[in-house]
């Protein structure tokens, strides 16, 4: 077989064309569950899982566990299913090789192996990659998640602000499992109400501050907005558990390093700044703006600035200012 896209798995897996055996892998947990709960769910009909679903999971089986469940033929059923979770916890793997080569054609195994990567020297996983579905879930860069937020509220006829779309990134990363979760309870919220989400909804039903957060610190520094920096600031100072100074500095860190690509881009069009910086076409003029605001020297002093308050937030050389005040100095000093 070969290696297969997400998409391109579910779509054969709606149209019935099923395969002996899946191999789902990658630090990416959201595709791997996403396959393996649709054929837990939709291969088999309720009364024919009674006989023919079976769920194992890696620390509890072996190899000829798993090889014993898949050879048994189905009951009153054209295929069963045997899902092994966890496979990356099962310490006999190698063993699985001769049945992969020489899977039932009637047995749906899916292996989900989760968070460590299979060495591809070994003849095991050198088979899987040859006779089965093969789907490399990898983790997402936090650059690349606005785009997968908008393609996965579009495929729920619904749509999001650009801004609503940063928050959720900054609150919940790139774990993509948290981030549908906490879209399906929005979408859900809209009701049958105008289906777009916007910040103000994000803050009023997960809590997330519009106005307060990292995205608006660097929108306030970009402008050069001396008041709603330090109003911002003063916010982050009084609430650091949920604002912690590491996290700031790294987000202020890579806004100032794409400020600074910027200047050496020679095609300033919308769409190739959006390409070369990483962000979406929406945030250009954000970019734009601010290089106006602050020279390539700047910017330089600036980033290494950065460098300087992420050491000193890490005690280096005995500092014992407050995260809180040292956010101010710092601010401070990118501003003036």
């Amino acid at each position: 077989m070969e290696l297969k896209t997400f998409e391109k798995i579910l779509s054969d897996l709606r149209k019935k064309q099923y395969a002996p055996v899946y191999f789902l892998t990658g630090d990416e947990p959201y595709y791997i569950d996403q396959v393996s709960d649709y054929i837990q769910e939709n291969v088999l009909d309720e009364a024919e899982k009674t006989f023919n679903q079976t769920i194992l999971y890696g620390k509890d089986t072996d190899a000829v566990s798993v090889m014993n469940a898949a050879k048994r033929f189905p009951m009153m059923s054209s295929h069963q299913v045997v899902i092994v979770k966890e496979a990356q916890e099962m310490g006999s793997i190698d063993d699985l090789q001769h049945y992969i080569e020489n899977p039932l054609k009637s047995t749906l195994l899916v292996l989900n192996y989760k968070y460590k990567k299979p060495d591809r020297r070994k003849k095991v996983f050198k088979s899987l990659l040859q006779h089965s579905v093969y789907l490399e879930s990898k983790k997402m860069y936090d650059n690349q998640v606005p785009a997968w937020i908008s393609g996965y509220v579009a495929s729920k006829n619904c749509t999001i602000e650009p801004k609503a779309s940063i928050l959720l990134v900054e609150f919940l990363g790139s774990d993509l499992s948290k981030i549908a979760n906490e879209l399906d309870k929005l979408i859900i919220s809209l009701g049958e109400e105008k289906k777009q989400i916007t910040s103000g909804l994000i803050e009023r039903n997960i809590g997330i501050s519009k106005d307060f957060n990292n995205f608006e610190l660097q929108n306030a520094l970009g402008k050069r907005d001396v008041v709603s920096a330090n109003r911002i600031i003063n916010y982050f100072a009084d609430n650091q558990k949920s604002h912690p100074l590491v996290l700031t500095i790294n987000t202020l860190y890579t806004y100032f390093s794409k400020i600074l690509i910027y200047y050496w881009i020679k095609d300033k069009s919308r769409d190739n700044l959006a390409e070369k910086l990483g962000v979406r076409p929406f945030f250009v003029k954000d970019y734009v703006e601010a290089a106006r605001n602050y020279n390539a020297n700047q910017v330089i002093r600036i980033i290494a600035l950065l460098r300087e308050y992420d050491l000193k937030s890490k005690g280096y050389k005995g500092t014992v200012i407050s995260p809180g005040d040292l956010l101010k100095e710092l601010i401070f000093k990118i501003l003036h």
